[in-house]
């Protein structure tokens, strides 16, 4: 480390300590703002995952006449693999045996005393996208029917909700991170600004014998470096610490699908630390932008 540099380092440690009432607040406002970012990116990422799953899940279902010919059902099975808006791989069939089966298992006392199987064959198709879901039931049933379809399911109402919920999550969480993040920055950058103030005449002597900007910029940025990074750390230790003690009570409330997951807690971690950072940056330094015009 260089002359220069070792002054810029020093300056700020000495700020730091001899405004340490500054330092503590601008440290805790990180600390508040990051661990409550924290929270947020860990529910609004399992919550999204969640949402992206029950997406997945919607499927159009074409169930065929008990009358229906293997012909029938083979030409249907090619219409829908040359269905723009299946998804490759996508379409599943059921035969009556195995719906049998399945309904054994879901609703057993419905099944009981059945003196014949009730459930036809069927098609289980999945959409490219859950969007297309409406899309790709009107292209099997528009114009008619295809011969020996007798109904075609796509959940329409709870299709419609699962959309609109997710939609409204995906929503929610873009902008209350963006806002999380405004008003941390926003916070930081008042907070410093106690400390630029009570200097202010040392910063304007400072320009006023040549020192430049980046010169005298450089001590409060690091200051905000320092406090970002001090309350990004102490908001990972609250996490670790809240994630031990209340998680093993949240678990078997959750889905247990594996595929419906937040993002893993050192991914997060280390989002904060960057966050921290850059936010007692940036805070910093729009800050003192003001005091550089001398």
């Amino acid at each position: 480390m260089n002359a220069r540099n070792s002054l810029l380092v020093s300056e700020a440690w000495r700020s730091l300590r001899a405004n340490l009432s500054t330092t503590v607040a601008a440290t805790m406002t990180v600390l508040i703002g990051m661990f409550l970012l924290g929270l947020f990116i860990a529910l609004g990422t399992w919550t999204v995952s969640w949402s992206n799953h029950v997406k997945r899940e919607l499927l159009v279902k074409v169930y065929f006449a008990h009358d229906a010919s293997k012909a029938q059902e083979n030409s249907v099975a090619k219409l829908l693999a040359q269905n723009r808006y299946v998804k490759t791989g996508g379409v599943t069939y059921v035969s009556k045996q195995q719906a049998l089966k399945i309904m054994q298992r879901s609703y057993p006392d419905l099944a009981q005393g059945l003196t014949s199987n009730p459930e036809p064959d069927a098609f289980e198709v999945t959409p490219k996208r859950p969007e297309d879901v409406n899309k790709l039931y009107n292209s099997i049933v528009l114009p008619h029917k295809p011969p020996g379809v007798s109904l075609v399911n796509d959940g329409k109402q709870i299709s419609h909700r699962i959309l609109q919920v997710a939609h409204v999550i995906e929503a929610v969480f873009t902008i209350a991170t963006a806002v999380l993040l405004i008003a941390s920055i926003l916070l930081i950058a008042n907070t410093i600004r106690l400390s630029i103030f009570s200097r202010r005449r040392e910063i304007e002597v400072m320009k006023l014998v040549g020192a430049t900007n980046w010169f005298v910029r450089g001590p409060f940025m690091l200051e905000g470096l320092f406090c970002g990074l001090a309350g990004s750390i102490l908001a990972v230790l609250l996490l670790v610490i809240g994630k031990a003690i209340a998680l093993p009570s949240i678990l078997p409330h959750l889905s247990t699908d594996p595929d419906v997951r937040a993002w893993s807690f050192p991914l997060i971690a280390l989002i904060l630390l960057g966050m921290g950072l850059g936010i007692g940056a940036i805070g910093s330094g729009l800050t003192i932008r003001r005091f550089l015009r001398v």
